[in-house]
């Protein structure tokens, strides 16, 4: 049984970006370090930069503590004045930290502070920025009893609720990967929508049964994420103790490990391993195992649904025998929508790309990039000139955003 407790967590660690994927960039695990409970991401980051930072914190209603980071720009010239206020959101085994890993004139939250928005940047329930609950420990099984489900309709919802309340203005919403899929899901809602502006999408995922990557192809047809929770493996921390020393073992001849990145999320064209050793400083976040189970899911039966419980359960809670849909359609077809995918990107893959657009009613704008894999949208060195003029050019295009 230990034997095999190893095996599924090496497979599950180099699947997923681990130290074995740094090595790659020929730099080893010195960096995958756990983070101290004392370190901030605004002290981290974002202050050592030159930007203003603050932090809040947002209780949802089911109980979770999730932290908000509000940048501001670094140029004294704006006189205080404050932007529209545009909401990032990561995403999966990440957290707020990645809109920053670059230089300011690399990094998308940086960038948009210099064009004068009102920077919000949200880290979910479980990463080390947002590991707090009104009642329960991030020791507790019951605290990871969640997937990408409660992270759209509580933790996004509350967010936007948040920004929107101290802005008093409607908000931009910009998600990457996973927070594609939350922001999605949370459109659908009447109560969330109407507080929203307009959204910015990168590579946008509702469906994976496209997907190309090989390795999670692996992992999912060996059904890992039924037996990891089956083990009562609830949380997915790849920097505890014991995570970390097998991390640093896998690729001592026991995994091939030469492509890992790439065999996860597409061939990434354009950051360098400055920016990757300082991504794996930060990444990977925690996540929840039922997180990894919902994907799957989605993996396996090519549907953009909430989470299945089998059919027993699903009557119980749903009142039917297969967990409802998340219904495109029913975002608002007058809510301007901007969309950026990559023809490399392994994880959300073009086909897939297509059939979320089809079930859309509005017509998004799409900035299309054949050689850009998933990570390049978030790391890119070239970021600026390749998606984020473009992106902010579409914010400034709905009117009320044409100034600085």
């Amino acid at each position: 049984m230990e034997k095999l407790l190893l095996i599924v967590f090496a497979i599950i660690n180099s699947v997923f970006i681990s130290t074995s994927a740094a090595r790659e960039f020929n730099f080893d695990g010195a960096n995958l370090h756990r983070r101290s409970t004392d370190e901030t991401l605004c002290n981290q980051l974002i202050k050592p930069a030159g930007y203003s930072c603050t932090e809040h914190t947002v209780q949802t209603k089911d109980g979770y503590l999730v932290a908000l980071h509000r940048v501001s720009s670094r140029n004294k010239d704006q006189g205080g004045q404050r932007g529209p206020p545009v909401l990032l959101q990561h995403g999966l085994f990440m957290a707020g930290d990645a809109w920053f890993l670059g230089s300011p004139e690399q990094s998308l939250g940086f960038i948009l502070a210099d064009e004068g928005f009102d920077v919000w940047v949200g880290s979910v329930r479980g990463t080390y920025w947002s590991q707090g609950h009104i009642s329960l420990s991030e020791k507790d099984k019951e605290f990871w009893d969640w997937s990408w489900e409660e992270l759209a309709l509580f933790d996004l919802a509350e967010m936007i609720h948040y920004v929107h309340s101290v802005t008093s203005s409607k908000v931009l919403i910009v998600g990457h990967s996973q927070g594609t899929i939350m922001s999605l899901a949370a459109l659908i809602q009447p109560n969330v929508v109407e507080m929203v502006e307009a959204a910015a999408l990168l590579c946008p995922i509702s469906y994976l049964d496209h997907l190309t990557a090989p390795l999670v192809l692996r992992m999912v047809g060996l059904h890992l994420d039924q037996m990891v929770l089956a083990m009562g493996i609830h949380q997915l921390n790849f920097r505890s103790k014991i995570l970390i020393d097998l991390l640093d073992s896998i690729c001592d001849g026991h995994i091939e490990c030469a492509d890992l990145l790439t065999s996860i999320t597409g061939k990434n064209c354009c950051f360098n391993s400055s920016i990757a050793d300082l991504f794996f400083e930060f990444e990977p976040h925690p996540s929840s195992a039922k997180n990894l189970r919902h994907l799957f899911q989605m993996i396996r039966k090519g549907t953009f649904s909430r989470y299945d419980y089998g059919m027993f359960k699903n009557m119980e809670l749903y009142g039917q025998l297969n967990p409802p849909a998340f219904d495109l359609s029913l975002i608002p077809k007058t809510l301007p929508l901007w969309m950026g995918y990559g023809g490399h990107d392994s994880l959300a893959d073009v086909t897939d790309v297509e059939r979320t657009l089809k079930g859309l009613q509005g017509k998004p704008e799409l900035l299309y990039l054949e050689n850009y894999g998933h990570l390049d949208f978030i790391l890119s060195t070239q970021g600026k000139e390749d998606v984020y003029n473009n992106m902010i050019g579409f914010f400034r295009s709905l009117g009320k955003y044409s100034s600085s």
